[in-house]
């Protein structure tokens, strides 16, 4: 037990300064510390304490001899926690993580020394400024990168040759396990930005699709009601037995690459978000044909879309009327599509129809993006703030 004297409150700036000093730079470090200014009650017990008349500063070695002289702890950090100031250990926490930070990407600094491309460094830092290298060492780092060169030269070789790979056999061939590539993992994140960068192109959104390096042939499969197609067309023998028989028809990137649709210039085609809006058409054999992205469009409904606009048809879309549903219109548009009933007359008026009913619509608390094909819409949503989904226009839809 310290003696009063020293736990006394005029010795909290000493002790106050003693263990600033020892967070900052750890807890092993002594050296000299500048006294704060002291009452002469503080004065007269830290020269007790020391045996000696005081100077402006003091020596963290002698105080702690003094100390545990004393018998006030077995060293100096815990000789100021039995006096009531302990030591945090949080700062020293930060610099270490700061530390290992640095040392990692160091190293992924020296991996990738030996890349002949000119925008390596750049690639680096961006993965350290999102964030990826965040959970892992200085070896894991170095993997990654040996992984991403992998995968920039093999890819590399199949867009020289023409030729359509699978991300999926690419992960199992080069890296080991065929889950090594899946979106959303660090190394995929990692892949994807390099390729964006090998490109010349700023975004890593869908650059995998873009070199021909798909996941898989068959998984989300754009699902179409009644497409006019050119009897020419292969695909032609499918989609006109499942009109006849009243069935929904999912069509793969594996069937779209090895056989293109093909409809007749300026045929009109509604492309729309939910599913629903295709099983209902189908169940009232519209006439119309109608595609759904199932929200974010898939690489096959990309796909199926790029290959109708080639043949200038005309796609109308129309989704939810909500945040998410405006901002996959706007891609839509991007992509070449017309927004369709999409505007804030349809917006109030979907809305109202709800009121009238008693319908109690969802409310829409994000604030929705730009709507550039009506601004207004955008004003509308906020303004209202309701959500209006689109299978409750089904009727108007399919009409």
């Amino acid at each position: 037990m310290a003696p009063e004297s020293l736990r006394h409150g005029a010795m909290e700036p000493v002790w106050d300064a003693v263990r600033e000093r020892l967070e900052a730079m750890g807890v092993d470090n002594r050296g000299r510390v500048r006294l704060p200014p002291l009452t002469s009650s503080a004065r007269l017990a830290l020269k007790g304490l020391l045996g000696r008349e005081l100077t402006r500063t003091v020596d963290l070695a002698e105080l702690e001899r003094a100390l545990t002289t004393l018998g006030v702890g077995t060293d100096l950090p815990t000789a100021l926690e039995l006096m009531g100031f302990p030591v945090s250990p949080e700062p020293a926490e930060r610099r270490a993580a700061r530390h290992l930070r640095s040392k990692v990407h160091d190293s992924a600094r020296a991996a990738i020394s030996g890349w002949p491309e000119p925008w390596a460094s750049e690639w680096v830092n961006e993965v350290i400024r999102v964030g990826l290298l965040r959970a892992l060492d200085a070896d894991a780092v170095g993997d990654l990168v040996a992984a991403v060169r992998k995968v920039i030269d093999r890819v590399g070789i199949a867009v020289a040759g023409g030729e359509v790979i699978s991300r999926t056999d690419l992960a199992a061939t080069l890296l080991g396990s065929s889950h090594a590539l899946d979106s959303g993992s660090a190394v995929e994140a990692a892949c994807a930005r390099a390729l964006a960068r090998w490109q010349d192109d700023a975004e890593s959104i869908d650059v995998w699709d873009r070199l021909g390096v798909h996941s898989d042939q068959v998984s989300g499969a754009a699902l179409t009601w009644g497409l006019p197609l050119d009897r020419t067309t292969p695909l032609f023998r499918i989609v006109a037995p499942s009109v006849e028989l009243g069935i929904p028809l999912h069509l793969t990137r594996a069937a779209l690459r090895q056989y293109p649709v093909r409809v007749p210039a300026g045929t009109n085609i509604l492309v729309t978000e939910n599913p629903r809006v295709v099983e209902a058409a189908a169940y009232r054999r519209g006439t119309s044909p109608v595609i759904t992205t199932n929200g974010n469009p898939s690489a096959a409904v990309r796909l199926l879309l790029d290959q109708l606009l080639e043949c200038k048809a005309v796609l109308r879309y129309h989704g939810d009327f909500d945040t998410p549903g405006l901002a996959i219109c706007a891609r839509m548009q991007q992509l070449g599509l017309h927004p369709w009933r999409m505007t804030a007359n349809d917006y109030r008026s979907a809305a109202n129809a709800a009121t009238a009913e008693g319908v109690d619509l969802p409310p829409e608390t994000r604030p929705p993006g730009s709507t550039p094909w009506d601004p207004s819409l955008a004003i509308a949503l906020t303004e209202i703030g309701r959500i209006v989904h689109e299978e409750r226009l089904l009727e108007e839809l399919l009409e």
